[in-house]
Order: C-alpha cells, then sequence, then structure tokens
C-alpha cells in the first residue's frame, strides 16, 4: 500500500507541491459534492424545450440520457485535467451555456436537439485549434494586470451569489431585483416554510465549515456539506425520497442524445445556405467566446488560489489545461451533452488542499461512478452544496488586496471586472467589461502604450458581439 502511495506521490508530485495523498484525496471529493447539483440541473435544463413545447416524451428520454452524457463528459474533461494537465480542477456542462442551448438554441431558434449539439461539437473543434497553435495561451497574456487581478475576486463573488441563490437566502423581487427570504415564515406551511427551511440549513453548513476552519480542521467544507445534509433530514430539505434506481432506463435514452443523434445533414440543411452557415458561425463564435473566457477567468482565479502560478506571472501548465478543457468541449457533444468547460466549483477542492491533478483524478472517478451511484448523489440538496460555494467565495474574495486602486486607470477596469460577474451572472462578461473598459481608459488617459495590440482586438470582438450577437 505505501509502495502505491509512493507512485501516486511522484506521478503527481504530491509531496513537491506541499500537499498530501489524504488532502487531495478529501479536495477531490469536496469538489464533487460541490459540483453534483449540475448532474440533476444540467437534465433537467436541457430537456426543458421539450416539456415547454408539450413533447413529454421526448423530454424523458433526453433528461434520462442527458444524465448519463453529464456523468460521462464531466469524467472525460476532469481525468484529463488529472492524467494529461495535472491540475486540480473539474469540468463540467456550463452553467448557462447549457441555458442558452436549451432556451436560445433548440426552444427560440428551433433547432433540434442533435442540431445544436453539432454548433458545440464545432465550436469544441474550433477550440482544439486554437489551443494547439498557443492562441489561446496569447489571448490570456494579453490579459493586463489590472483585469486579472480582479478576476479572483470577481469569481468569489460571482460563486457567492450562486451559493446564496441555491440556498434560497437571496430570493427575486419585482422592486428590488434581489431581497433576503423571509425567516418569519416558519410560522407558516407550504413553499414559503421550504424556502425558509433551506435557508436555515444553508446557513448553518455556512457556520460549522467557519468554525472548522478557523479551528485548522481538514475537510472543513466536506464535513460542512455532510452536516448540512443530515441537518436538512428534520427540516424537510434532505429528501431520502430522492432514491432513483432506474439506471437501466438511463443508459438505454442515451442512444438519444449521444454522438449517434448529431445531425449535421440537419443543421446545413437550410435553403437559404449562405444564410444557415452564417447563422451556424454566429451560434459558434457565441459559445465559443462566452466558453473561451468563462474557462480563462476560472483557470486564472484557480490558479491564483492555489499558487500554479510561476515567476512570470503566467499559469503552470496552462497550455495542457487549456487543451483539456478544449477537448471536453467536443467529447461533450459527442455523448450528448452541452458545453463542458472548466467549472468554477473547483475553488471548492482548492480550498479544501487541493494542489494537485490526484484532486482531479478523485473527482473524475466520482463522476464516473455517479453513474452507478446516483441515488446518493440526489440525496445532497443544493442547500447543502451551497454555502460551499459562499464559504469559498469568502475566501477568494480576500485577493482584493492586489487590485489596484491608486490608478483609476486601472481601478476601474478591476471595479468592473469584479462587479459585472455577479451582477450579470457571468466570468465572461466580467472579463469584457474589463477589458473594454482598460482600453478606453488607458487610450482616453494618453496611455495608449499600455495597450496590446490582441488586447484591442479582443475588446473590438466582445463589443460586436454585444451588439450583434443574441445574448444567452
Amino acid at each position: 500500500m505505501k509502495q502505491e502511495t509512493g507512485r501516486i506521490d511522484r506521478f503527481f508530485q504530491v509531496s513537491q507541491n506541499h500537499s498530501s495523498v489524504r488532502t487531495e484525496v478529501l479536495a477531490g471529493i469536496t469538489t464533487f459534492i460541490t459540483i453534483a447539483y449540475i448532474l440533476i440541473l444540467n437534465p433537467q435544463i436541457l430537456a426543458d424545450p421539450y416539456v415547454i413545447m408539450g413533447d413529454a416524451a421526448m423530454a424523458g428520454k433526453i433528461a434520462n440520457g442527458v444524465f448519463i452524457g453529464t456523468c460521462i463528459g464531466a469524467f472525460i474533461g476532469t481525468i484529463l485535467c488529472a492524467l494529461y494537465a495535472r491540475v486540480p480542477f473539474a469540468q463540467a456542462p456550463g452553467m448557462g451555456l447549457n441555458a442558452f442551448f436549451a432556451y436560445t438554441v433548440v426552444l427560440g431558434m428551433g433547432y433540434t436537439y442533435g442540431q445544436a449539439l453539432v454548433v458545440v461539437f464545432i465550436s469544441g473543434v474550433f477550440f482544439i485549434v486554437i489551443t494547439a497553435i498557443g492562441l489561446r495561451e496569447a489571448i490570456i497574456r494579453s490579459i493586463p494586470d489590472a483585469v486579472k487581478t480582479a478576476i479572483t475576486p470577481g469569481i468569489g463573488l460571482f460563486i457567492t451569489i450562486i451559493g446564496l441563490k441555491n440556498a434560497g437566502i437571496v430570493i427575486s423581487n419585482p422592486a428590488t431585483l434581489v431581497s433576503l427570504v423571509d425567516f418569519s415564515q416558519w410560522k407558516i406551511e407550504g413553499a414559503d416554510l421550504a424556502l425558509m427551511s433551506s435557508a436555515l440549513v444553508a446557513l448553518a453548513g455556512l457556520v460549522i465549515m467557519g468554525t472548522l476552519h478557523a479551528r485548522k480542521i481538514k475537510g472543513s467544507i466536506l464535513l460542512g456539506i455532510v452536516a448540512a445534509t443530515l441537518i436538512g433530514i428534520p427540516l424537510g430539505v434532505t429528501h431520502i425520497s430522492n432514491l432513483d434506481m432506474n439506471i437501466g432506463m438511463k443508459f438505454r435514452d442515451f442512444a438519444e442524445v449521444s454522438f449517434v443523434k448529431m445531425d449535421f445533414a440537419g443543421l446545413f440543411s437550410g435553403a437559404n445556405m449562405v444564410e444557415t452557415i452564417f447563422t451556424v458561425t454566429m451560434l459558434v463564435i457565441s459559445f465559443s467566446l462566452v466558453n473561451m473566457f468563462d474557462s480563462i477567468g476560472t483557470l486564472l482565479g484557480a490558479a491564483k488560489q492555489s499558487g500554479m502560478i510561476d515567476e512570470n506571472g503566467e499559469v503552470i501548465r496552462m497550455k495542457q489545461a487549456l487543451m483539456s478543457d478544449a477537448i471536453s468541449t467536443a467529447a461533450g457533444a459527442m455523448v450528448g451533452t452541452s458545453t463542458v468547460t472548466t467549472v468554477v466549483e473547483s475553488s471548492a477542492g482548492i480550498a479544501a488542499g487541493g494542489r494537485t491533478g490526484l484532486t482531479s483524478l478523485v473527482t473524475a472517478l466520482l463522476f464516473l461512478g455517479a453513474i452507478l451511484f446516483a441515488p446518493i448523489v440526489s440525496i445532497v440538496p443544493a442547500a447543502a452544496t451551497a454555502p460551499a460555494l459562499i464559504f469559498v467565495g469568502i475566501l477568494m474574495l480576500g485577493n482584493i488586496r492586489d487590485v489596484d486602486f491608486s490608478d483609476m486607470s486601472n481601478a476601474l477596469p478591476a471595479f468592473c471586472t469584479i462587479v459585472f460577474m455577479p451582477f450579470t451572472y457571468s466570468i465572461a462578461n466580467g472579463v469584457a467589461f474589463g477589458l473594454i473598459t482598460y482600453c478606453l481608459m488607458k487610450l482616453t488617459t494618453g496611455r495608449r502604450q499600455d495597450v496590446k495590440v490582441l488586447t484591442l482586438a479582443i475588446s473590438v470582438v466582445f463589443v460586436v458581439r454585444y451588439a450583434f450577437m443574441t445574448l444567452g
């Protein structure tokens, strides 16, 4: 056993990264549990257009098939991060990108599920090409320090608002946009009581995580998730009845959404071929821009948090991490799911001590095992994983001390990067508006020499995208 552990240590350079096998395993489990909600939400979102259209049979098949596709797609992407890139990042279908796939491409534009998968596949192939020639690395290097330093705290606020929303602590309000859940609803029954109970479970989990972390107890995030899940049982938040043992049907329906159903001919069968090609190209660019800057933002933010920045300020093993991300996008489409990308929830495992690809290996194996152990995954409620996101947000926000607020030409772009992420619910929007305002501030203050040509070109592309392309 010690010999096997030694081999693992050497392959992943665990000791060299001041970690341990135990810490890496706990971090991998933490990442998986934090992102496990995607195994439930992604099938629901991608099947929803057919629910809205009244095709319940097709919706059921897609939901079942996409569950398997989500597990396999996440496994492929994350195992690449583990064995090829050897970085502690996880990959899974991206939230927001799946909504764009479902509600804009399928429901809004009328494409079939198989045709929409082709668009995702093409964007994945495009990513593989530009990563192979080094263009994505060049794009990362073109991001100015004013924006780079703001990405980590921006992501911290972004995942915090995701956690607050998933917990039911922050709710929508037509007058003020958002507001606090009404904790006085414990006196009544129904949906309001359920929402209040969810919020209480999440707050309890958050306090437990904070207490354990303050006492320097290893696995504080994972232990907090488990504790919140148990607390949720008597409060009616954790539902043991969510057990779903019918795995066989999910495998049968997997054929309905896998690569054999990708409809290349149908996608390009329009009467006006020029218009069809233009529309498909715009969709591919739209998917690619959001995916690229979501993954770049997550990569930079998580790398800084984990200490994976070299003396030149660049992400260690960046090209391998980017290629893993590119391959998983194409592979995800082939197994029937929307864009697979590096997920921000990787930060939970990093916060738990993950520093090497061993963290990703554990997460990848759990994604694969989730196919058989879906009943256990489905029991953990959003209220139990939400405090993990909020807690990691606390840790990431601490990096705001690195932001230069003394120079307004840097402060404004940094501020836009930070606030646009949570308030537009998109990492890509934060990076985009950070770059756009950076170029404008430098050009209008007579410091155009600070603006790289590629930085300006990317900013122009984003301006064109916002002006002429449908937002997801």
